[in-house]
């Protein structure tokens, strides 16, 4: 019976320094949080529209102009139109040329002397024509030369028109933010007195 009150009292004083012990210990310091670095995300840039391109260029196909008005380059509307209506101009009055002298040209191949070139400023009949046959024929050829050359001109301008709404469209698409530039700098070197001239691309990830 004593011997179960030693081993229990034994039991109790070695629960005790245990818990004591316990209550001692210095508490563990929290570990820190592990810093999680957040990247900085771009905002999104323009959305890319691939048949911008196409359409402008369908525009201007069907109105000179439009496919400018499309991209908002308002301001080559009127360049457009001054190009293409000069090139028109010029066909319509070597045309009108070339028929005036071939219809006197055909008229003094038929025989008769009735042509605008017998008669001079104030309609008095000439004896001799100002100009001869010979010189209606080489006008004929000189003014149907220069509509054919008006013509293909008014048609490249055209041409050009539809090709530069299209190159527009694709343009305004290049990405062009901060994360990638294409400047060029200047430095003076003050050792030897010399200029340096170079071209700096930046690309950000």
């Amino acid at each position: 019976m004593p011997n179960k009150f030693l081993w229990a009292g034994t039991f109790a004083f070695l629960w005790s320094l245990s818990l004591l012990a316990q209550d001692t210990l210095p508490e563990q310091e929290a570990l820190p949080e592990p810093l999680v670095a957040v990247d900085s995300i771009s905002k999104p840039g323009v959305v890319i529209n691939p048949l911008a391109p196409a359409k402008a260029a369908f525009l201007s196909a069907i109105l000179p102009g439009l496919g400018q008005a499309y991209n908002k380059k308002y301001w080559k509307i009127p360049i457009v139109y001054g190009a293409i209506g000069t090139g028109v101009y010029f066909y319509i009055n070597n045309n009108k040329e070339y028929n005036r002298y071939r219809d006197a040209y055909k008229s003094r191949l038929a025989g008769f002397e009735t042509d605008e070139f017998y008669f001079d400023g104030q309609g008095n009949k000439l004896t001799s024509p100002r100009i001869s046959t010979d010189r209606l024929e080489d006008a004929q050829k000189f003014y149907r030369r220069n509509k054919e050359i008006s013509l293909l001109v008014t048609l490249g301008l055209y041409a050009l028109n539809i090709i530069d709404a299209n190159v527009d469209a694709h343009l305004m698409q290049y990405n062009v933010d901060e994360n990638l530039s294409l400047a060029p700098h200047y430095r003076f070197n003050e050792i030897d007195a010399t200029s340096n001239l170079g071209l700096t691309l930046n690309f950000k990830f």
